[in-house]
Order: structure tokens, then C-alpha cells, then sequence
């Protein structure tokens, strides 16, 4: 089958690839048809993320058709049109029992290689490295899907492949943003980030209540689709002192929730400092500009939520500021069969449109053009979406 292959940093290409097979009785097998590109693939594209190897297969939100199911599925048939959360989680372990299925102690099988990064092993995800379970990505003809009768969801007849694709990972993520950040009715909430993920945040915000939502961003063309499509209100932070305006539209003490949905994909990383040749750390250090920002920004007493994707250390992170204002901090990788169903009802009942955010769609052999496209940002680009079947 045609794949979507990193190459080496900032290379891609398709290559011919084994097809997927059944490796035990839960697994499905999909036939991809809608596959888009996310935030969280451009560490992974440049190189910063350790394990990654050269015909490794990336992608990780995606929609298709059931095309074979192992004996053990009970939820799905063949012919089923589904959505696939993009966390690999298996359904029964203590965590995915209290819904932090990101956390999954099944979800990838390397526990030692997540153990030696981050202390713990995590959940899996599909077009990662060993670091998340190495599982092949959905930027392919066909995926394998382990644990199915936990991760892939029936998708509503009335719900279009590009409405239905969002709810994979950036609808769920931007929920997770909104609800885990304590949004609640007449709040003032923050966004760092206009991309998918910051739209769907700020969507989920005005669900929850609140009273402004405010969306921060460099790119006029993502401010303005913000503005548009969820309501929000808007700053260009090149033309803005932002945590100025953000105490002026709050009634002088700053958001209740700031929300960060940018990650370390805008900024890119920098060689090691002095305090991490000394530590012994290694691979890049990420500057979390808009977490620093956010902390800043934030009422005393509030909320921030870290939504984007970093991979290792980060420098400058204003502890003092957290403790002195009695910041509350939380963070995660979105735990989406948590709220994929709840999310493809509205869709069905058109209350959460997002095929808007599908700026740009291509065959799966043209995915290194769309890659570069989203990656610079190019011609309004917020997501390419590839279908290797129609």
C-alpha cells in the first residue's frame, strides 16, 4: 500500500509499505479516507523527537471504513464508516477507567522509553515513535487499530468525512482546552493559538459559558476564520501588547482561563543551554512562549491550560509567577474517547461544524506539498487533509 514516510528532517515521501495486518483479536483494520496533518507532527517532521526513523509512517487523525475486524470486536463491522480517537488507549487499565485514557498504561507497548523520558509510561499514538507506542500513522491507505472496540467510533450518517475527521483529535483536544481549564458561565477565556485546536477551544468556551472568549495569533487569515466561525473575539500579538488588552477587556484583573494551543511547532527548538550540558539533559530546549505569556496574562486564581505538544525540557518557565498568584497549571494530551461521542452528536445536530478547518485537501501522493504548505503556513493553510480513498 502508498504511505506517507518521514525521510529525515524536513523530508517526506510515499513509499510502498507492507499492508497492515491483524496482530491480535481486538485489532481492526480501516480504510483511510480522510487523513489530516496536525501541530503535533512538525516536531516529528524537523527531527526533534528522539526514535523517529527514516520509512516510519506518520499521520494520527483520521476517518476511513472498517475493512477487517478480529474475532474479539464486538462494536464494529466490516463496511462501519468510523472515526479513530488518535490516543491508543486500551479501555481497562486504572487510568482509562477514570477517562485519562492519554495516560493508558497499555497504550504503548516501549513503557521503558517513555519511563526514561517522562517517569511514567503513557498512552500510544498512531505516527509516533517508540516514545508512544510506534504504532503506524493514518497518512496511508490502511491503518491497523489495536484496542477497537475502545478507540474507534460509528460516525452519524448525517456527518460529513470532513466535519467527522476533527473529531479524531483537534475537536477533542479543544473540548479537553475548555473543560479541564475550569471554563465556567461568565468567564473572561484566553486562547493562545488560532489553528484547529485554538478555534475548537474557543468553540467549546462559548459552549461552556463563557462570557468573552478572546483568540491570540499572528496570522490575519486564522484570525479572521476565528472570528467568523466561533464568534470569538481577536488580538495579533505583533500588533498588540496582549496581556495589557487581555486586563482591559477583563475588567482590569486579566482571564479567568487562558487556554495555550500553540506548542513548541511556532518556535522551533534551541541547542542546549548551559544548565542542560551541566544536568546532562539532552535533545533541544523548547521556549514555551505563550505558556510564559499565559502565566503572565492570567488572573490571580486562575486557570492556565497547557494544550500544545512539547517534547522534552523548556527554559525560563515562570514559576514564581504560578506560585505568587496562586495559579492553577494542567496540562495533558487530549483523552478523547472521553468525548468523542458526546462530540459526534453535535456535529450530527449541527452544533459543532468544523470541515472549515479543512483549508486544503490532497491525494495522499501529493502529501509532502501539503505538509510544507501547513508547516509554513502557506496560503491560509490551518489543515491539509490527504485522502487516500475517496
Amino acid at each position: 500500500m502508498r504511505a506517507l514516510c518521514w525521510e529525515g528532517v524536513d523530508r517526506l515521501a510515499v513509499r510502498q509499505v507492507p499492508d497492515p495486518e491483524l496482530r491480535n483479536a481486538h485489532d481492526m483494520i480501516v480504510r483511510v479516507r480522510r487523513s489530516a496533518t496536525c501541530g503535533t507532527d512538525l516536531p516529528l517532521l524537523a527531527g526533534r523527537v528522539p526514535g523517529l526513523a527514516a520509512g516510519d509512517v506518520l499521520g494520527h487523525e483520521f476517518l476511513g471504513e472498517v475493512a477487517e475486524v478480529g474475532p474479539a470486536v464486538r462494536r464494529h463491522r466490516v463496511g462501519d464508516r468510523v472515526v479513530v480517537c488518535a490516543a491508543v488507549a486500551c479501555g481497562n487499565c486504572w487510568y482509562c477507567r477514570q477517562g485519562l485514557y492519554s495516560c493508558c498504561d497499555n497504550g504503548a507497548p516501549a513503557t521503558a522509553v517513555t519511563e526514561a523520558a517522562w517517569g511514567q509510561p503513557t498512552g500510544g499514538c498512531y505516527g509516533h515513535p517508540r516514545t508512544a507506542g510506534g504504532f503506524a500513522g493514518s497518512h496511508a491507505e490502511y491503518v491497523r487499530v489495536p484496542y477497537a472496540d475502545v478507540g474507534a467510533f460509528t460516525v452519524p450518517d448525517p456527518v460529513s468525512d470532513d466535519r467527522a475527521v476533527f473529531a479524531s483529535d483537534a475537536a477533542p483536544a479543544g473540548w479537553m482546552g475548555a473543560e479541564l481549564g475550569a471554563v465556567r458561565p461568565g468567564d473572561v477565556v484566553a486562547v493562545w493559538g488560532a489553528g484547529a485546536v485554538g478555534q475548537l477551544t474557543a468553540q467549546a468556551a462559548t459552549v461552556l459559558g463563557a462570557d468573552r472568549v478572546i483568540v491570540i495569533d499572528r496570522y490575519p487569515e486564522r484570525l479572521r476564520m476565528a472570528e467568523r466561525h466561533t464568534g470569538a473575539e481577536t488580538l495579533h500579538y505583533e500588533h498588540t501588547d496582549v496581556p495589557a488588552e487581555l486586563r482591559e477587556r477583563s475588567g482590569g484583573r486579566g482571564p479567568d482561563v487562558c487556554v495555550e494551543a500553540v506548542g513548541v511547532a511556532d518556535g522551533g527548538g534551541r541547542p542546549l543551554s548551559l544548565a542542560d550540558r551541566f544536568t546532562g539533559r539532552s535533545g533541544p530546549v523548547e521556549d514555551p512562549l505563550a505558556v510564559r505569556e499565559a502565566v503572565h496574562a492570567c488572573r490571580k486564581g486562575g486557570t492556565v491550560f497547557v494544550s500544545g505538544t512539547f517534547t522534552g525540557f523548556v527554559d525560563a518557565f515562570p514559576l514564581g509567577a504560578v506560585m505568587h498568584k496562586g495559579l492553577t497549571v494542567r496540562s495533558a494530551r487530549q483523552h478523547g474517547q472521553r468525548w468523542i461521542p458526546m462530540l459526534l452528536d453535535r456535529m450530527a445536530r449541527d452544533e459543532l461544524r468544523t470541515e472549515h478547518l479543512a483549508t486544503h485537501r490532497f491525494d495522499l501522493d501529493e502529501g509532502p506539498a501539503g505538509y510544507a504548505l501547513f508547516r509554513d503556513r502557506a496560503d491560509g493553510c490551518v489543515r491539509a487533509v490527504f485522502t487516500p480513498h475517496g
